[in-house]
């Protein structure tokens, strides 16, 4: 699983790439450092992607979860 201290240790690359948490769950680091909350999930046999929101802005990991 993910954790803050990975989250804030994630370089850009010259492309963007994912790193996976579980069940359909990544963050995605954009070339430019932008961290994305992202899930893929399928309806009707086609693949789809949610993007939940940007890490550092209104979510972090410590406002998920059960309260």
């Amino acid at each position: 699983m993910l954790t803050e201290f990975a989250l804030r240790n994630l370089k850009p690359r010259t492309a963007l790439y994912k790193i996976a948490d579980r069940d359909g769950m990544y963050v995605a680091v954009s070339p430019v450092g932008t961290l994305s909350f992202r899930y893929d999930y399928r309806v009707n046999g086609r693949w789809e992607t949610l993007t939940i929101d940007r890490y550092g802005q209104s979510a972090s990991l410590s406002n998920c979860g059960p309260n």
